[in-house]
């Protein structure tokens, strides 16, 4: 019964998310609040439990990098690169796009998605109104590629994070199993858009000359500044792509990394707190606390259960439904929290496997999904939030169906072909 009430309860704030008739921010404090007072949520335990309540990583790992990326505001860095790539595509849409979607794809694997995000929505922000054209589009077309780009690695996902804990697997199995396909649906992603975001393209040729006849040498403010702290970037960077041999979290290797930006900056602390989302982590602390709710009375595991114990002896059949079951719930419930209640219950179907390329194979549909599903609603992935958030201080309100109507029809076409390569791949 309580599964049930705490179903419900998800399902109406989801609704008032979905619809956008309240702000989402109180929305997801009165559900959690309500989730933790019925004792459907583990009462303090949802301050301290990783897997069943607020995931703190996700949290400082967020604070941490909206600082950093505060304090590089200051330097006129953002104005720089916008007017270099508003130059290098000579200011048409598509190509701008591509060229932004390109360099999110390719860096949110060895930074991880939501970092990227951070470092290349403020400057799709800044060269979208130097064109005088809107910037939804664009900063929706990234999310996508974000989410797609940081599946093909270990840490460019946090959901792949805990399936490599969870299944022994390293940096380099991710590379070997994960990229290929990653790539192929990368560049399907990118013939799609041009379909996609057709009616949104706009060319306006008075805004765009005035932009090429810039220097965007002449952007940068402080250039003694912009010289400590790409330093100190390149150094959270680095510990990033480090962090299988390191052994440091990526939330402490951003905070520190703030810490320091901070002192090299001698920024005005204020100032630079004044840059973080605060509603956008509010927003991460309640939605984590529903989710735990549903953790705790044993809705996903219950779901999950029961999908996979439909299977009775065909894998394939076990990864198809690991595949599109983990894309449906982990668009719906944040794929996080979803992947970690659901790893424990891949991990018993896989011990049940005789062969261990198959079973292997099992947790990759699993990643597939997770990864993948990310994209289905503007809630799923971490880096859907932020950006969203980001849109919104800047003025560019991205709305929940603006985003969701895209990322479905991104999500069953990445699904898709991930399922063919699967079946191709392990079972053929």
């Amino acid at each position: 019964m309580s599964a049930v009430a705490a179903l419900v309860i998800f399902v109406v704030a989801f609704f008032f998310i979905a619809t956008e008739k309240i702000d989402k921010v109180k929305v997801v404090l009165v559900a959690a609040a309500v989730m933790v007072v019925v004792g459907f949520a583990p009462g303090a335990d949802v301050w301290f439990s990783q897997h069943a309540g607020v995931d703190w990583e996700v949290i400082f790992l967020l604070l941490g990098m909206m600082i950093i990326v505060g304090v590089l505001k200051q330097t006129g860095l953002f104005d720089y690169l916008a007017i270099w790539s508003a130059k290098r595509s000579a200011g048409r849409p598509y190509r701008l796009m591509v060229m932004l979607m390109l360099i999110t794809a390719v860096a949110s694997p060895f930074l991880d998605n939501v970092t990227t995000i951070m470092l290349v929505a403020p400057v799709t922000v800044v060269v979208c109104n130097r064109l005088h054209i809107p910037a939804q589009p664009y900063l929706i077309a990234e999310i996508l590629a974000s989410n797609i780009g940081g599946a093909a690695t270990l840490i460019g996902d946090p959901p792949n994070i805990i399936i490599g804990s969870r299944a022994g697997l390293t940096f380099t199995d991710f590379l070997a199993h994960m990229a290929p396909i990653v790539g192929v649906i990368f560049v399907v992603f990118v013939l799609l858009t041009r379909v996609l975001f057709r009616k949104s393209f706009q060319y306006n040729p008075e805004h765009v000359n005035a932009v090429l006849a810039l220097q965007e040498r002449r952007a940068i403010t402080d250039v003694r500044l912009l010289v400590r702290c790409l330093v100190v970037l390149g150094l959270v960077v680095v510990a990033f792509s480090l962090h299988s041999v390191l052994h440091i979290d990526p939330s402490v290797v951003a905070m520190v990394g703030a810490g320091v930006m901070l002192l090299v900056s001698r920024m005005d602390v204020t100032e630079a707190l004044n840059e973080v989302e605060w509603p956008t982590l509010v927003f991460f602390m309640g939605l984590f606390v529903m989710v735990a709710g549903l953790v705790h009375t044993g809705v996903i595991s219950t779901f999950g259960e029961w999908v996979i114990g439909q299977v009775d002896g065909d894998f394939f059949g076990a990864a198809t439904a690991l595949l599109f079951g983990s894309a449906v719930l982990g668009a719906f419930f944040d794929n996080i929290p979803y992947v970690a209640t659901m790893a424990p219950v891949v991990e018993g179907l896989v011990a049940e496997v005789p062969d261990p390329r198959i079973g292997q194979a099992l947790w990759w549909a699993f990643a597939l999904g997770a990864d993948f599903g990310g994209n289905g609603t503007a809630v799923a992935a971490s880096a859907n939030v932020v950006a969203i958030g980001i849109a919104a201080r800047t003025g560019h309100r991205i709305s929940f169906w603006q985003f969701t109507r895209y990322g479905i029809v991104v999500t069953i076409m990445s699904c898709l072909i991930a399922w063919l390569y699967i079946w191709l791949r392990y079972f053929l």
